[in-house]
């Protein structure tokens, strides 16, 4: 049975979070936010582009915030993405047929 941390979004098997180390877990539900991938600002339009084409909604958040983007610059800028766990697998096909 896939666990799912609810501090780090990432479904797992086992008994502690991989990331995290946390016990304090529970079983993974079909509408799960989780973690898909982080990218760069250059990838990361291309890779919301495509999943709204094959229909996966996805939430994206900033890695460094607005002020520190601002500060640092568009190209230093990191989003992460998040999919619903039903989703994750046709999500991690795109990412890797992408080769991003």
């Amino acid at each position: 049975m896939e666990l799912y941390c609810e501090l780090c979004c990432l479904p797992f098997e086992g008994r502690r979070c991989p990331v995290c180390g946390r016990k304090a877990v529970r079983g993974v539900e079909p509408e799960d936010l989780c973690f898909l991938t982080e990218q760069e600002q250059i990838w990361a339009g291309m890779l919301a582009d495509v999943l709204n084409k094959e229909r996966i909604p996805c939430l994206r958040k900033s890695v460094l915030g607005a002020g520190l983007a601002l500060k640092g610059g568009v190209m230093m800028e990191r989003e992460r993405f998040y999919v619903y766990f039903r989703q994750l697998p046709a999500a991690r096909e795109i990412v890797e047929g992408l080769g991003i």
